[in-house]
């Protein structure tokens, strides 16, 4: 009997390609219940458990992201520590039929900050990410902008609406991070999304870039010679 296997490990709330799995031919009294036999059934379905080389894809171990239940809700997975969030499509990544539910990715920001007397300090997120945080400051000071990874690897649940016109993306994000998410964007930052590359885990090493930044990189002259 036909079955489909996995070709490589692959880890929970993982969407299944072409790369993870392949058919493989087993005797009948060997092939468990729920065992699927065509390819198309398994590649863009979301993993329920973590898969190890050469183990028999069951369906009930996968989830259509794109289903919908019988009260109406989309089926998704979210674990017990992480939250599902609602943000607003905005940036250009997002408007364009690029990213797909169960993609990687990372939350760019730019806010403004005061940069007078009070000092700004970088304030390490739970994913390893550094936010500028004011440590003073009055109110009508100087600001600036600063540009900076928000949050890093989070996983698109579900894409609202339209291919190209989305209405929202969901994101499965922890407690925390659902608070910094929701104050940047009612602090007025101009929000975008840049996707990982598969597999791509691991926080980047990133720091702020404000006007300063740009100077001292670029060595941009800020006075005329005499």
């Amino acid at each position: 009997m036909t079955v489909v296997v996995a070709a490589s490990a692959v880890e929970v709330r993982s969407v299944l390609t072409t790369d993870n799995v392949e058919q493989r031919e087993l005797p009948v009294n060997a092939v468990p219940e729920g065992a699927i036999s065509d390819l198309e059934e398994a590649v863009g379905k979301i993993t329920l458990v973590d898969l190890y080389p050469g183990e028999v894809i069951l369906a009930q171990r996968l989830v259509d992201p794109n289903i919908v239940t019988g009260d109406g809700r989309l089926a998704l997975v979210v674990s017990e520590d992480q939250v599902l969030m609602a943000i607003s499509p905005a940036d250009l990544m997002s408007r364009i039929p690029v990213l797909k539910p169960g993609d990687q990715v990372d939350v760019l920001f730019s806010l403004d900050f005061p940069v007078d007397s009070a000092q700004v300090a970088p304030q390490a997120g739970s994913d390893g990410s550094e936010t500028p945080r004011s440590t003073g400051g009055q109110a009508g000071q100087k600001e600036e902008q600063a540009t900076f990874h928000l949050l890093q690897n989070l996983t698109i649940a579900q894409i609202v609406g339209e291919e190209g016109n989305p209405s929202a993306l969901l994101l499965t994000v922890e407690p925390q991070d659902a608070l910094v998410l929701k104050y940047a964007i009612d602090a007025g930052g101009i929000q975008d999304i840049v996707l990982r590359a598969p597999g791509m885990e691991q926080p980047y090493d990133t720091e702020p870039v404000d006007i300063e930044y740009l100077i001292n990189r670029y060595r941009i002259p800020t006075q005329r010679e005499r």
